[in-house]
């Protein structure tokens, strides 16, 4: 009996839609981590990017619970001595809500080589409309004719 060698040849992308509205923050983003490093395949391997593409929409409805959306801080720094900018979860969720889930994922997702390519694969959108509905439309049709023909 042999073992069946994965290649990247042999790696098939699907497009995957998630709607954020009303979902609490970190249950979400292991979900999209999850998809965006192809844990749920059958052929999973964790040396090669396997997962596939990720659109959220309705980011500007995320949750989180508690006392979090006061208390919880996101941080940048310019490089520049005193350049240390704080802003809570309330104020980057008014201004760029994208950048909130993106930095959750960012933080789910291994800390190695493949972080950079699999968190390229992930599209965030603060509302409804997103510039991918083609590809997911055509994703849409190929599981109809597969269920129609199988």
């Amino acid at each position: 009996m042999s073992t069946n060698a994965v290649s990247a040849k042999s790696i098939k992308r699907d497009w995957i839609e998630v709607d954020a509205k009303g979902k609490i923050l970190g249950r979400l983003a292991g979900e999209i981590s999850d998809k965006l490093r192809g844990k749920s395949k059958v052929n999973f391997v964790p040396y090669l990017d396997m997962g596939d593409f990720v659109v959220v929409t309705n980011a500007s409805l995320i949750k989180v619970t508690g006392k979090k959306a006061k208390d919880k801080k996101y941080y940048t720094h310019s490089g520049y001595p005193g350049g240390l900018k704080t802003k809570s979860f309330d104020e980057v969720l008014k201004g760029r809500p994208e950048d909130i889930i993106k930095h959750a994922v960012r933080g789910m997702l291994p800390n190695n080589k493949l972080k950079k390519l699999m968190i390229k694969k992930l599209y965030v959108f603060p509302g409804t409309t997103h510039p991918y509905q083609k590809q997911l439309k055509q994703l849409e049709a190929k599981i109809e004719e597969d269920a129609t023909n199988g």
